[in-house]
């Protein structure tokens, strides 16, 4: 059985990350939804989602659009990719080129 103390749960929880290798951060500037009209895809990335959510659509640019930029969704970035956790989903957006790389069901 592990014990923690309570101090260490809270210098932890308050611990700046941003300046640690690989950290995720919440994007406070909103530069992926400054930036929603650079957004594209490749044709087996439009493949790619279609089968992992089960998607009927024909412009998945578009239907990735309006799920970035509902306001429930959460934006992060973690090295080269933004990450969108929107409906139980996760769309993976390359924060350089801004393609869409995947995106498939959360894992619970």
């Amino acid at each position: 059985m592990w014990i923690i103390d309570r101090h260490f749960i809270i210098k932890y929880i308050n611990r700046d990350f941003s300046k640690e290798r690989g950290s995720c951060n919440i994007n406070t500037d909103n530069e992926l939804l400054k930036n929603l009209d650079k957004l594209h895809t490749t044709e087996l990335g439009v493949e790619r989602i279609k089968r992992n959510l089960y998607l009927d659509t024909d412009d998945i640019v578009d239907w990735c659009k309006t799920k970035i930029n509902s306001a429930n969704a959460i934006v992060t970035r973690n090295g080269k990719n933004w990450y969108v956790n929107i409906d139980n989903c996760i769309i993976t957006v390359n924060s350089y080129s801004y393609t869409i790389i995947t995106a498939h069901k959360e894992k619970k």
